[in-house]
């Protein structure tokens, strides 16, 4: 596995690249970094191209100031932009959690450099939308952390005053029944590393604070169905995202498969990553 840096869009990005061939690109969420993906890189990159790297204002990439820089259609626009540096015309995109929204915006704003997209545990963004304008308590309840996060400073000093404590706690929290822990004390200390980069606390939470104040102005998906071939993986037992809100994909989707893991949670990736590279492979594969 080698890391390299790049620039895109006037920041500097870094990435991990494994393997040779058709270009993939896997686009981690919160709270994590290009090591989300750890359980994959090395299955995948057996066949494919793997790059997976630290969006911006994450670990080791820049940290551009200021809410409005964490935009959807900025961050999306880094990735069409890291695929055109990366020496390509077109890519399979394969997100989780914010990364998993950053995909479905660059299949709808930038859909000739998306050859295939796949997305694990996050709906999509219009149907995020609805849940959270519309009178969805359920959602409401598993979404509080989105409105505390749309405090000034409080969120950062409050996750920060105890890394360890937060990352061991977040993980164990979303584990699902029946599973022991899927992620060890030293790989907790990676996650503990790469959130004590200055700047990078405030960062990752000005995504949540972006994607707020225009949300009302969310329109993927108004302009038609994505072409491309869709495959959603869902660990049914998601604690931060209702399985419902997967029901209406099809609304956005020509062509889409959806794969119900219900012995995994909001991290299936980490929680079944044996799944998770099977069913990617045959999808990459079609």
């Amino acid at each position: 596995m080698m890391e390299h840096f790049i620039e895109v869009n006037g920041i500097k990005l870094h990435y991990v690249e494994e393997g040779q061939g058709e270009l993939v690109i896997l686009l981690h969420g919160f709270p994590e970094f290009w090591y989300g993906w750890r359980k994959q890189i090395p299955v995948l990159g057996k066949k494919y191209r793997v790059v997976a790297p630290d969006m911006r204002g994450y670990n080791l990439s820049d940290k551009p100031a200021g809410v409005e820089n964490y935009k959807i259609d900025k961050l999306a626009g880094d990735i069409a932009a890291l695929i055109n540096v990366l020496g390509e015309e077109k890519a399979i995109v394969v997100g989780h959690d914010w990364g998993g929204a950053v995909a479905w915006a660059v299949a709808s704003l930038h859909p000739a450099m998306v050859k295939k997209l796949g997305i694990l545990n996050v709906p999509h963004p219009s149907e995020m939308k609805k849940a959270l304008m519309g009178f969805n308590l359920a959602q409401w309840k598993k979404s509080y952390y989105i409105f505390l996060f749309q405090l000034p400073r409080l969120p950062e000093r409050f996750i920060g005053r105890d890394l360890e404590g937060f990352f061991t706690k977040a993980f164990t929290s979303f584990l699902p029944k029946g599973k022991t822990a899927s992620i060890t004390d030293e790989e907790v200390a990676k996650y503990v590393e790469a959130y004590s980069q200055p700047g990078m606390l405030t960062a990752a939470i000005n995504y949540y604070r972006a994607t707020f104040r225009q949300i009302k102005d969310t329109s993927l998906g108004a302009h038609g169905k994505l072409k491309m071939p869709v495959l959603m993986i869902w660990g049914e037992q998601d604690i931060a995202l209702g399985k419902e809100l997967t029901y209406n994909t099809k609304d956005y989707c020509e062509d889409l498969e959806i794969i119900y893991d219900p012995g995994s949670g909001h991290f299936i990736q980490q929680d079944n990553p044996e799944l998770v590279n099977e069913k990617l492979l045959a999808f990459f594969g079609k």
